[in-house]
């Protein structure tokens, strides 16, 4: 049996409709310059589009009758790449970083683990501390609980506690995010 999907590239819709694409018969067109042209035919607004050399977008097409631009549609759709690139960009610093220490952990390697999470907060991301017990371990929550104390106060200047979880299961954690964002 064959396989029926086309190959390549799916094509995706366009948010917009332009040209012949629109279907409203009558259309409120703006011109290049943001003047009102008023409300014309459809096939004469994309004449007049032409003869100017740019598209007709169809910018509000709930509204009555539907409200068309004429503008370059490629400038248009660049822009709207570079805006979303950019929000991309922004989005991605919401990550979690996660480090896992033990409530017998050695000062030197809790050390290292605050160096970790003091360059991990200066980049911007949050840091979560996660402690596991295993076993009988767990009658020893309470020095978990001061192992994170210590852990408040060394990073006291580079970060606020976002969340604290008691002992759920075996496992407690806190989160810590970069002292200039809140949760």
């Amino acid at each position: 049996m064959r396989d029926r999907r086309p190959r390549g590239r799916p094509e995706t819709p366009d948010k917009h409709a332009i040209n012949e694409k629109i279907t409203s018969p009558k259309v409120r067109v703006i011109g290049a310059d943001g003047s009102q042209l008023g409300i014309l035919d459809t096939a004469e607004a994309i004449r007049l589009a032409e003869e100017q050399g740019v598209d007709l977008v169809e910018v509000a097409p709930n509204s009555d009758p539907p409200v068309c631009r004429m503008l370059d549609y490629g400038k248009l759709k660049y822009r709207e790449s570079k805006k979303a690139a950019e929000a991309r960009k922004h989005s991605a610093s919401n990550t979690i970083k996660e480090l896992r220490i033990r409530y017998r952990t050695d000062t030197h390697d809790l050390d290292t683990k605050i160096r970790k999470a003091k360059k991990f907060l200066e980049n911007g991301d949050r840091v979560k501390f996660q402690m596991r017990f295993r076993g009988r371990e767990v009658a020893y929550r309470d020095l978990g609980e001061a192992t994170f104390d210590q852990l408040i106060q060394l990073l006291e200047g580079f970060a606020t506690v976002e969340q604290r979880t008691r002992l759920v299961g075996n496992s407690m954690s806190i989160t810590f995010a970069p002292t200039g964002v809140q949760a």
